[in-house]
């Protein structure tokens, strides 16, 4: 979005600001992909004030957390972005060094590696730290509940999962949060 790609990125800005002035759909909240160094971070949020989009109590902008390095400075992005929304499958691959798409390494490919759920608990940790909210837009909580669950115990604010799911999951989320607040 600052490089080559910014040209492409101011006119999803001009969108998003007619989406937001003049059809008054003030609950629009971008969320902007693969923000991988704090410069960069600066340098979007420059551009969006630049067209008009100016964060603040009544515009938010999100940051999706699918490289190791938004976990990993998670305080420092905190400073440029409202909140986190985990890529869970891009999160894997780049923590675990696997492409989910090749034939030889899909079979290694785990969201619920350990590895990958201690950068999604310090995220949780950090980003509440830093009174930000962090969602999850990944597959596994669709497909694991006992991912779910493990995200549930860490605190994550909000999760999404594919519609075939939707009830089941509301169904488990309620059954987890019910436990955490009996053992309190």
């Amino acid at each position: 979005y600052v490089s080559e790609f910014e040209p492409a990125f101011r006119l999803e800005c001009k969108a998003i600001k007619k989406v937001r002035d003049e059809m008054k759909l003030k609950n629009v909240i971008p969320m902007i992909p693969f923000c991988r160094t704090i410069k960069e971070a600066k340098g979007v949020i420059k551009i969006m004030r630049s067209e008009g989009l100016k964060r603040g109590k009544n515009f938010k902008v999100y940051v999706m957390a699918e490289i190791p390095s938004n976990i990993v400075l998670a305080d420092q992005f905190s400073k440029y972005f409202d909140g986190f929304s985990i890529g869970s499958n891009d999160l894997t691959q780049l923590t675990l060094g696997i492409d989910r798409d090749s034939q030889k390494l899909s079979k290694s490919f785990d969201e619920r590696n350990l590895a990958v759920k201690r950068m999604i608990e310090m995220l949780i940790k950090t980003a509440h730290k830093n009174k930000k909210k962090v969602g999850i837009c990944g597959e596994a909580p669709s497909y694991f509940p006992e991912f779910t669950e493990f995200l549930i115990k860490c605190g994550i604010d909000s999760i999404s999962v594919n519609p075939e799911v939707a009830i089941k999951t509301k169904f488990l989320v309620k059954k987890v949060e019910d436990k955490i607040k009996r053992r309190k």
